[in-house]
């Protein structure tokens, strides 16, 4: 008799595929049989299968309806109203913030919407994330994804290489004919052009749960989930830039009672208050936890 079938795998397309799992059982024999050698990706859990990898700002911006033309300037006072919000609430020695991204990881940490999305370096620590949370609207699937990282920044570097090279070229044009368009005025006026899909990682101390989750930041372009712009820039690659992870959600207290064994709950992954809450409300929602 031939061996179950554990997973199926689908076509990559554009660098991105997807791998059904047909029990949680057999996701640690996938990371161990297809994933151990490959530490250049990172993860996230998802709770449900139909969420787009967008960022929570982006999403709030769709929810109040703001218009595009509108965009750049709601995130912007959007972050500035957070700055000012958050003086002297952060200690009696706060971390000095050097730039904007520190700041929205900042922000992250404690609830604010952001342009950043949380990964970890840990796929047992995305699938906690995936199945930890439980809500009305639950698909049938949860959803871990992998991300490749080196050919993300190889790939975002390319673009902002492109990027200010054209930029180069039309200030030039502009020293020549005395000629510059608005649009382009403002990007040589803002200073250094942004790379389209950034990892960030804070040095900052305010945050020690991203510490105990291995964790880490991305930030894609405005407007644009993770999935859209992996199929959009790698074009017929056969690799997997990005890996979508189904695996049922009916294998929720299995996985959380697998992953307590191994340390992982939100005694750990929250080292606070509110982590040891969470955590010893489990022991009465999950049996045998």
């Amino acid at each position: 008799m031939g061996r179950k079938k554990r997973w199926e795998v689908y076509d990559i397309v554009d660098g991105y595929g997807e791998v059904h799992l047909y029990s949680w059982r057999y996701f640690f024999d996938f990371i161990q049989q297809e994933m151990l050698d490959y530490k250049t990706y990172i993860w996230r859990g998802e709770r449900c299968d139909n969420w787009m990898l967008e960022s929570t700002l982006d999403r709030l911006i769709k929810k109040v309806n703001i218009a595009k033309s509108k965009r750049n300037d709601f995130r912007r006072e959007h972050l500035e109203q957070f700055k000012f919000a958050a003086r002297g609430r952060r200690g009696p020695n706060p971390s000095r913030l050097d730039n904007e991204n520190d700041w929205w990881a900042l922000g992250q940490h404690f609830g604010l919407a952001t342009p950043l999305l949380d990964w970890t370096t840990s796929p047992f620590v995305a699938a906690y994330f995936a199945y930890i949370k439980v809500g009305e609207s639950q698909s049938k699937m949860r959803t871990i994804y992998a991300l490749h990282r080196p050919s993300i920044e190889e790939k975002a570097q390319e673009l902002l290489n492109i990027e200010k090279s054209e930029i180069q070229s039309k200030k030039k044009e502009y020293e020549t004919n005395g000629k510059l368009s608005g649009l382009l005025a403002g990007a040589l006026l803002d200073g250094p052009v942004r790379p389209q899909m950034e990892f960030i990682r804070p040095f900052s101390d305010e945050n020690q749960r991203l510490v105990n989750q291995g964790g880490l930041f991305t930030r894609a372009p405005d407007d644009m989930d993770i999935e859209t712009w992996v199929k959009t820039n790698f074009k017929r690659d056969t690799g997997y830039i990005l890996m979508k992870i189904l695996l049922p959600n009916k294998d929720r207290e299995i996985c959380l009672r697998s992953l307590n064994r191994m340390n992982i709950n939100h005694l750990t992954l929250f080292p606070d208050l509110y982590g040891s809450s969470v955590y010893c409300n489990l022991f009465a929602e999950i049996k045998k936890y």
